[in-house]
């Protein structure tokens, strides 16, 4: 736990200080000023908000024992058997299989899915899927999680602000450097991205085992790997292909891939996730 809050308080520094990097690169003294003032402000809206703009992004909306007893009550037992309080549990009207946990801790922990994972998995590989979401939860991975995907796309607005309001540094004459607005716009997705891959591959493999150790049927959840994988591959998951920084928080990746959109692949492979926990069941027998 100590170890999450320290990568979390370092993220959080970091981003402040690439914030004001590029705010002097785009608009000097000033420039740099405002964008550490933005970047200290969003720090504070990403700790306290940035699971509601994220489960708002994906159109989430939030499910009980009596809308949707299916998978409320799944979570509700698998909470109980992991110690922990029991989430809120939200729904994603997509054809994608897919699944994440976000919040800031486990007391104000939201768990979400889509209805293309409902109905793809079977009761022991949804389970299992859940399982490894709420281990994010019980490991404290949901809040570097998601202030990274909110600071990603913060990063990418400030590049925007200012290359719209006439930024992107002046050359000797006073006009806009065009050279060094064109880096920053590739440059800045490009240094979220790396924050995200720096904290996504190994809690992924950890969360897989946790998620395994809580349902116990480190099968069920390697079968859901699978099928996941097939599936998604060829259905849109449109709110993260819009907003690819949010792709890292899902349990298999829901990018097509391409532009931008490629470098925020941080999923190990799922063979290698599958073969893990195929080697758990093993040994358990």
């Amino acid at each position: 736990m100590i170890g999450n809050w320290l990568k979390t308080s370092i993220l959080m520094a970091a981003i402040v200080a690439l914030f004001g990097v590029i705010g002097g690169m785009l608009g000097g003294q000033q420039g740099m000023v405002l964008a550490l003032l933005f970047g200290g402000a969003m720090n504070l809206f990403a700790y306290w908000f940035s699971d509601k703009m994220v489960l708002k992004m994906y159109q989430a909306r939030e499910v009980d024992s009596t809308t949707s007893p299916y998978l409320y009550n799944i979570v509700r037992d698998l909470a109980g058997r992991a110690g922990l309080p029991m989430p809120r549990v939200y729904l994603i009207e997509e054809a994608q299989p897919n699944a994440f946990a976000t919040g800031r801790n486990p007391e104000h922990a939201a768990v979400a899915a889509t209805t293309g994972i409902l109905e793809l998995l079977s009761e022991r590989e949804l389970r299992g899927v859940m399982a490894h979401e709420l281990a994010h939860v019980k490991h404290r991975d949901i809040l570097i999680s998601t202030i990274a995907a909110t600071m990603a796309g913060a990063i990418s607005a400030l590049v925007n602000f200012f290359a719209l309001f006439g930024g992107g540094g002046r050359d000797g004459e006073g006009r806009p450097n065009l050279i060094v607005g064109l880096a920053l716009a590739i440059l800045a997705p490009l240094a979220a991205s790396l924050i995200q891959m720096a904290i996504s591959r190994a809690r992924e493999f950890e969360a897989d085992r946790g998620g395994a150790e809580i349902s116990g049927d480190p099968a069920a959840l390697a079968s859901a790997l699978r099928k996941i994988e097939a599936y998604a591959q060829g259905i849109a998951l449109p709110a993260a292909e819009m907003h690819p920084e949010t792709g890292q928080m899902m349990i298999i990746n829901p990018l097509s891939g391409g532009n931008l959109a490629g470098l925020f692949s941080t999923h190990p492979k799922t063979e290698e996730r599958v073969a893990r926990l195929m080697a758990m069941a093993s040994s358990a027998r």
